[in-house]
């Protein structure tokens, strides 16, 4: 009976002290194609990778899907998400069906490199119901069956411009109701911090609930003007990292930190010098946040 509240007091001890990892999205070095933008990053010192079905696909027109494994494996990297880069995936609509086998076939195509997390965005072009909401849940049940038979975790990630899922506080409400061990919400820092998201949304979270994070920063400017294009390196801005990095941690949240940008700077820039920029600037962000 003594020991009850130590007891009590440990899973959120040991939630905040977990360390988190730096890690960089395919999407980040998108011109450089899927083996350039590996290397590139290799070389700089990254371990952890997020992978794009769009890079996977260049590479495999000349080669096989096993080669891009064995380079992954040669260079040391561990892959810890991919995303087959679906639009109208949770959301009910008449092309469902097939986006359902694409998520399939790309869970057979990650499943090898030892990802266990797969996401795409609650983006959509087609006019959202209040009905849909309602059969939202049942579309990320379908998805988190699929994925966990390649023992893989479906992500849903809310955008900004969604006009689904924009917010931290809708997809958390459509997750739980999904109520499905292999869907998980996860937070862009970007579309989090820019868009209609509070940062006292952040308490809403459950301890281990969130499955995956997207890292950067933003330019001092009116929020109305940022797109993808001003996303920056995290470290490079004026976002309240700190501040989101200690509530994450208090959340239990001790994964990657995947670093995704679309500047051309970035996408068009060398692998090696962008992912050596990434981690001067985001390593001390994350040491001071004392979640690296």
């Amino acid at each position: 009976m003594l020991m009850a509240p130590l007891l009590q007091a440990l899973p959120r001890a040991e939630a905040a002290s977990g360390k988190m990892t730096l890690c960089i999205h395919q999407n980040t070095s998108a011109a450089a194609g899927f083996r350039k933008s590996l290397e590139g990053w290799a070389k700089a010192g990254i371990k952890d990778v997020e992978l794009t079905a769009a890079a996977l696909d260049g590479f495999i027109k000349t080669d096989s899907l096993e080669a891009a494994r064995r380079l992954v494996s040669d260079l040391g990297l561990r892959p810890v998400s991919c995303t087959p880069g679906l639009a109208d995936f949770w959301n009910p609509n008449p092309t469902r069906k097939a986006a359902l086998e694409m998520w399939k076939k790309r869970c057979e195509q990650f499943a090898p490199f030892g990802v266990k997390n797969i996401y795409t965005s609650a983006n959509t072009a087609m006019k959202i119901k209040a009905d849909d909401y309602k059969e939202g849940p049942e579309c990320m049940r379908e998805a988190g069956e699929i994925a966990k038979q390649y023992q893989m975790t479906a992500l849903i990630e809310f955008t900004r411009s969604s006009t689904y899922i924009s917010t931290l506080t809708t997809l958390l409400k459509l997750t739980r109701a999904a109520a499905h061990p292999n869907v998980k919400p996860m937070l862009d820092f970007y579309h989090f911090y820019s868009g209609l998201s509070k940062l006292e949304d952040l308490d809403l979270l459950k301890v281990g609930e969130l499955g995956h994070v997207h890292f950067q920063d933003v330019p001092d400017i009116p929020r109305e003007l940022l797109d993808n294009t001003t996303r920056l390196v995290p470290g490079e801005g004026i976002a309240p990292l700190n501040y989101i990095l200690r509530k994450l941690a208090d959340k239990g949240y001790a994964g990657p930190l995947s670093v995704e940008l679309f500047a051309k700077e970035f996408q068009e820039g060398d692998p090696y010098e962008v992912a050596k920029r990434i981690k001067d600037h985001a390593e001390p962000v994350m040491r001071k946040a004392k979640v690296g």
